[in-house]
């Protein structure tokens, strides 16, 4: 995974929470822009949890980003 990619998810508008898939089998969820931080190497990412866990992640070691589905409200009937 490269640091570009992040980048334009956190980036995106409107921001949709993402799922880092890791080599090791973990999913990282990061659910907020503000619950992430990249080094300036561009290679380590902080991922904080909103039980305030702090996950440190090597770029090396994501194998797949998953984008959550937008909620938006598909599927609510409408009235005429």
């Amino acid at each position: 995974m490269t640091i570009e990619r992040i980048r334009e998810l956190y980036h995106a508008t409107p921001f949709r929470p993402f799922i880092l898939h890791l080599a090791d089998g973990r999913e990282i969820p990061v659910l907020h822009q503000e619950f992430l931080m990249a080094l300036p190497s561009g290679r380590t990412l902080y991922v904080c949890q909103p039980d305030e866990t702090v996950n440190i992640v090597d770029l090396l070691l994501v194998t797949d980003v998953e984008i959550k589905p937008q909620s938006n409200g598909a599927g609510r009937r409408h009235k005429r």
